[in-house]
């Protein structure tokens, strides 16, 4: 699995022009899923998410969870995370999790990243074509692979 932690102000997601999901202060995840994810991906990015000090104390050091500032967070599926662009100009997907493997996924991690805060995620629409609107804070904009575990 492969996130992009956004810092954000606020952040939405729309599907058809409708508002389906906001926040306020917390973290934008876009979501990226690949065919060999397993349940222990999600609970590896589940734990390091919930738990990365990204938001700034009384100092100003970045020292503070998104748990500790009681902040939300918006989860966006994101299957274009596993672009390969190593041929040509237009990306390959096929790293990207067919469906049937990234729904149920997708849904776990979404279950798992709620049961470590205590406001409830908001999501977006697994396959809609959404837009996405945000302010990021900071910028902070952080990339984890749970595979590389850097």
């Amino acid at each position: 699995m492969r996130v992009i932690l956004q810092r954000v102000s606020h952040a939405s997601v729309s599907v058809d022009k409708n508002i389906i999901s906001t926040i306020e202060k917390g973290l934008l995840v876009l979501l990226g899923i690949e065919e060999e994810d397993t349940q222990e991906d999600i609970h590896w990015l589940c734990r390091k998410i919930a738990n990365m000090r990204i938001f700034s104390d009384e100092n100003k050091a970045m020292n503070l969870s998104v748990k500790d500032i009681e902040g939300e967070i918006l989860v966006v599926s994101q299957f274009t995370l596993y672009a390969s662009t190593k041929k040509g100009n237009r990306p390959s997907f096929i790293k990207s999790a067919k469906p049937n493997t990234a729904i149920p996924l997708y849904n776990d991690f979404i279950k798992e990243l709620d049961a470590h805060l205590d406001t409830p995620v908001r999501t977006g629409e697994f396959g809609a074509d959404m837009q996405v609107s945000l302010l990021n804070d900071g910028p902070v904009t952080i990339i984890i692979d749970s595979k590389n575990r850097e």
